[in-house]
């Protein structure tokens, strides 16, 4: 019975040893975390405020700005708000680049406006670079897009407008027609507010027009550099259709199904080469 207590002794003695071995190489020399000297280590510890802050800028960066959208735009403005460096210098740079080189002044000329926005001032750049080097397509392309872009501000500026002139004049709408309207007239408290309201949605018109049609002509150019692409025949046709030339519309879609005869959407293209040759619009202008 002794002899066996001994042996149960010697077993449970002989099973707590690995445990002890394992906890001893588990220590460190210096006591507490072996990584604690390592330089991320530190920086976690003592600079808890950096990751917190760069938490801060890229969370504004997906939300505000879309970077992690594919927005190359967003990663600029992001860098322009932490080292200051302002897209007011790349327009100035490229002011003095354009006395040196034109050509490569006006191109980048054009790019520091789209990134500050400036729709004008970029088409104005793109006209001048294009004055020089007249069969770029893609910047005639460009152009278009830009064009078209800034016929569609105007489209929705002309719209509000619209508004603003029936909320000046709200007895407009219910005033007869013909002689008789001639003879009752407007409502004098109305009539300085509704004229500059009409004025305003009639300079808007014009200028969404102005635009369309400059964005047409540009896609034009664009389309006999390149004339098998339908990336430029289908813009060629929505500029179109909103400049209300109809004709050229119908014709960019029939050289689209030309070119890609088995278009998925060959039956409603089809419908409305149809509907734009009617002579009726089939799109209002900035529809």
């Amino acid at each position: 019975m002794a002899r066996a207590a001994v042996k149960a002794k010697q077993q449970a003695k002989a099973a707590a040893q690995p445990a002890k071995s394992r906890r001893k190489r588990r220590g460190h020399s210096g006591g507490g975390n072996p990584n604690q000297d390592l330089f991320f280590v530190k920086m976690r510890r003592h600079q808890k405020w950096l990751y917190g802050l760069l938490a801060v800028v890229f969370a504004l960066g997906f939300v505000g700005i879309g970077v992690g959208s594919g927005n190359g735009a967003g990663l600029s403005q992001l860098y322009t708000g932490l080292f200051g460096s302002g897209s007011g210098n790349a327009v100035s740079k490229a002011q003095d680049e354009v006395k040196k080189n034109p050509v490569q002044g006006y191109r980048q000329l054009a790019t520091a406006y789209e990134s500050n926005g400036d729709t004008a001032q970029a088409i104005t750049a793109l006209q001048s670079y294009l004055a020089l080097r007249k069969k770029d397509a893609a910047t005639w392309g460009e152009l278009g897009g830009l064009q078209l872009s800034q016929g569609n501000t105007y489209t929705t500026q002309y719209q509000n407008a619209q508004q603003a002139a029936q909320i000046a004049d709200p007895s407009a709408p219910f005033l007869p027609g013909g002689v008789l309207g001639s003879a009752v007239g407007q409502n004098p408290a109305y009539t300085g507010a509704s004229q500059a309201a009409a004025s305003q949605t009639s300079q808007l018109y014009q200028q969404a027009s102005s635009s369309f049609k400059s964005a047409v002509t540009s896609y034009q150019k664009a389309s006999q550099l390149h004339p098998r692409s339908t990336t430029y025949l289908q813009l060629l046709a929505t500029a179109a259709a909103n400049a209300g030339n109809n004709s050229v519309a119908a014709d960019a879609l029939r050289k689209y199904l030309k070119v890609y005869p088995n278009a998925p959407l060959k039956s409603q293209i089809l419908k409305e080469i149809k509907a734009l040759s009617g002579g009726t619009p089939a799109v209002k202008p900035g529809g």
